[in-house]
């Protein structure tokens, strides 16, 4: 058995130095510049891993490194079924007798996709950190590699790179339609185009696979991302005996995008439906999924520990387009799928966020602090024509200027406010198009 995985692996090396790089929808993730850290690549299923793997050894190669140094390999194989750690290093001997003129002399770089199959991994990549010259890049699914676990389990030696579903340049750039210009100076026909290109957006959302695809063919795919995910990296990873109640939650956070969620409301609603569930466990499945990239949640600001944990969080799908599968009226939400939009946008632009409540009881948003220290304080509005609408908007951010000097005021809106309406000063309007191409 050993020897046919050894074979097996001999040969899916030598395919892998003479593979050619695929043509793919660029992605617009940084990486760490952290020498000497392998670089862990997580995020949900389906979000496009694999691809920016092959996307950072095509960059490598751009830069003038050799193709022969050079390796990915994916371990999600049947014919490598049963594979152990120590095959992880028949593989790297197995390469440095092909090329024994990079060992100790220069840098090759593995890219090991789905290395969590291998049980033991972890002591692989710490050796070879230490001991050769060699950068390495990991991926695979969130059921067995939580981003507090990769931490643990490389004793500091990585840094994670989270890959989210396309950013709405990214489906631009997918369709051939991101502009060369600044907004400002596209021609109306050109912003007529990227206006419709982002209510599909919002609607259709960012996996990959879905792009452009009919609603009949869209809505079972993306529900077979969830519904795996949730059974793979949720219920058979932390062996979940309550997949009922895990179930009810689940339909109630993608269903309610941008709402407050508070575990004891919803450990009573579930009581009275008589389902028994400790609030133990709903506080765990939230964490669930979390760790699965289901949703991203966000808690109110604030400097006091207590108040943070008794006020509600708020989830939001990891992509707008689950938000349709779940929304029970059948009535689409373009507010609820901007709002969801720019909050995963905070986040792949490196924001910590919240939402913040004025003394007055008036909520903003998003509170972003950025990288570089920067603050934001962002209201997201569909349409803030109405004049109590935009007064609303504009209220919360002025009282939270108050306690919050420094932050800037920005107020995202889809569509343009009636010529002569007065926002006060320092608020800043941005059309929501023009934000997300930034």
């Amino acid at each position: 058995m050993k020897g046919e995985i050894q074979r097996n692996l001999k040969e899916k090396l030598a395919d892998a130095l003479v593979a050619e790089i695929p043509s793919l929808t660029r992605r617009e993730i940084r990486l760490p510049k952290v020498p000497g850290k392998a670089m862990a690549v997580i995020g949900m299923r389906r979000s496009g891993k694999s691809c920016f793997l092959w996307q950072c050894l095509g960059d490598l190669l751009a830069s003038g490194e050799p193709r022969e140094s050079l390796v990915y390999l994916n371990f999600e194989d049947d014919r490598l079924a049963g594979m152990e750690v120590s095959d992880l290093s028949y593989l790297l001997e197995t390469y440095f007798q092909l090329h024994p003129e990079f060992r100790d002399q220069s840098r090759i770089t593995l890219f090991l996709d789905e290395i969590q199959i291998i049980p033991g991994w972890e002591a692989f990549a710490r050796r070879v950190l230490d001991t050769e010259k060699i950068r390495l890049f990991i991926s695979g699914s969130s059921a067995s590699m939580l981003s507090r676990e990769v931490h643990t389990s490389m004793r500091g030696r990585a840094m994670e790179v989270i890959v989210f579903p396309f950013s709405f340049r990214e489906a631009l750039l997918h369709q051939n339609l991101l502009p060369e210009k600044d907004w400002d100076h596209l021609p109306k026909a050109h912003r007529s185009t990227l206006e419709k290109a982002f209510r599909t957006y919002l609607d259709e959302g960012g996996f990959p696979d879905a792009q452009q695809l009919d609603a009949r063919d869209r809505r079972p795919l993306l529900q077979g991302y969830v519904d795996v995910a949730v059974l793979r990296d949720i219920i058979e990873r932390h062996r979940v005996s309550n997949p009922v109640a895990l179930r009810w939650l689940q339909r109630h956070l993608l269903g309610n995008p941008c709402a407050p969620f508070s575990i004891q409301k919803f450990h009573d609603a579930l009581r009275s439906q008589g389902l028994p569930v400790s609030k133990d466990s709903l506080h765990a499945f939230l964490a669930h999924f979390e760790d699965a990239f289901l949703i991203r949640t966000t808690s109110l600001l604030t400097s006091s520990e207590r108040q943070r944990m008794v006020n509600p969080r708020k989830a939001y799908p990891i992509d707008s387009g689950l938000i349709p599968i779940y929304e029970r009226t059948g009535r689409a939400n373009i507010g609820h799928a901007l709002e969801n939009a720019v909050f995963i946008e905070l986040l792949r632009r490196g924001y910590d966020v919240h939402y913040f409540r004025t003394t007055q009881g008036n909520e903003v948003d998003f509170h972003a602090t950025g990288p570089s220290g920067d603050t934001l304080l962002i209201q997201v509005c569909a349409n803030a024509a109405n004049s109590e609408v935009l007064a609303r908007e504009t209220r919360s951010l002025m009282e939270a200027r108050t306690l919050l000097a420094g932050a800037e005021l920005i107020l995202i809106l889809l569509e343009a406010l009636p010529p002569g309406t007065v926002v006060p000063h320092p608020i800043q309007v941005i059309p929501a198009i023009p934000w997300f191409l930034q």
